[in-house]
């Protein structure tokens, strides 16, 4: 079963959000670049326009993703998100690498460079720190409610710039008032310790998913225990699974006693795929149904 309508919303709800929190970054990062001409903003200018790009990304595959299946995608569009959130990971490694050789670099540099900033750049980073950690309560809100991985991966790297602009402004803080040059640079190893923990999971769930590996073993194990159990039925084999964004892909043979009508062994069947529906609502079910042998061990 493909989202909910609520969970269509608030993953559309991101998407929107992300792609307007950009855009808004993108323009306050402008205007102070324009006003100050600091080299820093404009760097920071260039990354938020790399975001604009992903998030806009982002809400394509959401929108895609939702559409119901067709005559060509007979089981849907939901892979897609499975193939940008692997992309997107890919994205955030490489941003957390430059994030570690940048603070490297000025870790171990002869001279501490000196944190400097004009009052017009710092309340630009005070205020993309606020916009973005609201983007960021709501992204994981809404990540933990539909499970989407787009909005995952999207949340962890607006993380990514989350965590160096808050460090910025505790660096310079920490500098000018204790001279802790050092700190700006720890906060970026830290920052890039958070996404490639994050970039890990997420692209190691696209992966698995693009190549249609086995859902995850309590999964599995929830599914078996509700067919073990089931009325009426004396065995099953076969047992196959995959996922597909948010979807559950579940087959099985039941092994049924064959002196039944086929009515009543469509019902077993039917109730049977009711409950593991129950149990795992994104669940797509199929089931087969065979003779069972009480001969064959």
């Amino acid at each position: 079963m493909p989202y909910s309508d609520e969970d269509k919303r608030l993953n559309l709800s991101a998407g929107i959000a992300s792609v307007s929190v950009a855009a808004l970054l993108v323009s306050m990062k402008l205007w102070a670049l324009w006003q100050t001409g600091a080299v820093s903003i404009g760097a920071s200018l260039a990354d938020s326009a790399m975001d604009l790009l992903i998030s806009m990304a982002g809400l394509w595959t959401i929108l895609y993703a939702a559409r119901p299946a067709d005559d060509d995608h007979a089981f849907g569009h939901s892979s897609a998100e499975d193939l940008v959130s692997l992309g997107q990971a890919v994205f955030v490694t490489g941003s957390a690498i430059a994030i570690i050789v940048a603070s490297l670099r000025r870790l171990t540099a002869d001279t501490a460079p000196e944190l400097m900033s004009e009052g017009a750049g710092i309340i630009v980073m005070a205020l993309s720190a606020l916009v973005t950690g609201g983007l960021v309560l709501w992204q994981s809100r809404v990540a933990k409610r539909t499970g989407n991985k787009v909005v995952s991966a999207d949340m962890l790297h607006y993380i990514g710039d989350f965590l160096p602009t808050i460090g910025a402004i505790i660096a310079l803080y920490g500098a000018r008032q204790f001279g802790w040059t050092w700190l700006d640079p720890v906060v970026g190893l830290i920052a890039a310790a958070v996404m490639l923990r994050g970039a890990i999971k997420i692209g190691c769930a696209g992966w698995n998913a693009l190549m249609d590996r086995a859902a995850d073993p309590e999964t599995l194990q929830g599914i078996t225990d509700i067919v073990s159990n089931w009325p009426q039925v004396h065995a099953f084999h076969d047992l196959k699974t995959r996922t597909a964004g948010p979807k559950l892909f579940v087959q099985l043979h039941l092994e049924l006693d064959g002196a039944q009508s086929l009515n009543q062994a469509h019902e077993i069947a039917a109730q049977l795929k009711r409950a593991i529906i129950e149990a795992y609502p994104q669940a797509d079910v199929i089931i087969h149904k065979d003779v069972w042998d009480p001969t064959r061990p």
